[in-house]
């Protein structure tokens, strides 16, 4: 599954290789499970992905959070959530991703090995966010810290400054074309009381639409509005 090679490219070598092969493993292998009469075993031992990318979303935000506040001393608070944004956005992930070659190592059923899932951008974040998760899971705070640090480091270095805004970048977009201003919808919040997660969508001109979950109401609206900026370039 991952082997050597694939611990030396992360940095990291599971004690546990059970919540690693979770981290890896696509909903679409439990859907053929069922569908050949087995039943997941009450341990829980056939899992996706999923539960463990909710957790490495809000480890990702905090690490990434800290590193930040660290290094930019002088910097307010919108400056650096702009810098959080960009940096927990699925573009970012991605890119982690394919640095580490994790579509290789995806635990996928026949018919989405075959359909490039494990190419899909939105899969990689994701799984990207479920190891995060396993790592620290496994580790510790420290080893999940020092894997964002070795990945997510020379991103931060790449930054000029503090990026635009989405917000304010997707009102620009339609600003500049004759459209109405952008508008966000809160569309679901779930989770508990202490954790909530919320569902935010962003609309232009009731045509162009998206939507993004985040730790908080702000947070959302700002990956929503960014997740739309690039469905719209991507429409060029």
């Amino acid at each position: 599954m991952s082997g050597e090679g694939f611990a030396q490219v992360i940095g990291y070598d599971f004690a546990r290789p059970e919540i690693l092969k979770e981290a890896l493993t696509h909903p679409s292998v439990l859907g053929s499970v069922q569908a050949r009469g087995r039943h997941r075993p009450r341990d829980g031992s056939v899992r996706s992905y999923e539960r463990l990318e909710f957790l490495g979303d809000r480890v990702l935000g905090l690490v990434i959070a800290d590193l930040l506040w660290r290094r930019f001393e002088s910097e307010g608070e919108g400056h650096l959530t702009r810098r959080l944004t960009h940096l927990v956005r699925r573009e970012s992930l991605v890119r982690v991703a394919e640095l580490i070659g994790l579509g290789a190592h995806l635990i996928l059923a026949r018919a989405e090995k075959e359909s490039g899932t494990a190419g899909n951008p939105a899969v990689l974040a994701d799984v990207c966010e479920a190891l995060i998760a396993a790592i620290y899971l496994d580790g510790g705070f420290e080893a999940a810290t020092a894997f964002v640090r070795r990945f997510w480091e020379p991103l931060i270095d790449e930054m000029d400054g503090p990026p635009k805004d989405p917000k304010t970048a997707l009102q620009e977009w339609a600003q500049a074309r004759g459209l109405a201003l952008p508008t966000y919808e809160l569309v679901r919040s779930s989770g508990p009381h202490h954790a909530l997660r919320f569902t935010v969508a962003a609309s232009v001109a009731e045509v162009h639409r998206s939507t993004a979950t985040a730790s908080s109401k702000r947070l959302a609206e700002a990956r929503a509005a960014e997740t739309l900026l690039e469905q719209l370039a991507d429409e060029r």
